[in-house]
């Protein structure tokens, strides 16, 4: 399996920007595509975007077309997050996590991080 660890988290005021980093060490990254997810406190984690193997292929909430956007280098292993236009309820933790396929549900991917908190201020 791969093991992945989340940064770039942090406080950013309304309308501002972050980009998340999510860092994989062990199997070959090259070989598995990525999702965010992200989960409020008290709600459930909640698909945000995922990219699969070769960046040919990526996948967006609802909620996040036009402001957020995934993308990976497979040299560094690390797939990023790229984050405008951030609004309050954008307020989470969020995960990356890896599996074999590219889905848009929790429960298919079988790898996880631990998670990078971002809280943005109104």
């Amino acid at each position: 399996q791969v093991q992945l660890v989340e940064s770039g988290g942090g406080l950013v005021q309304a309308g501002g920007s972050l980009r998340l980093s999510c860092a994989a060490s062990g199997r070959t990254f090259i070989n598995y595509a990525v999702g965010w997810f992200r989960q409020a406190s008290g709600r459930e984690r909640d698909f945000v975007a995922a990219i699969n193997k070769n960046s040919g292929w990526t996948k967006y909430a609802d909620s996040m077309k036009g402001r957020f956007t995934i993308s990976r280098d497979n040299a560094k292993n690390t797939v990023y997050l790229q984050m405008d236009s951030l609004k309050p309820e954008d307020t989470a933790v969020y995960y990356c996590a890896a599996d074999v396929v590219p889905t848009t549900r929790p429960a298919d991917y079988a790898n996880w991080g631990q998670g990078t908190q971002v809280t943005v201020s109104s």
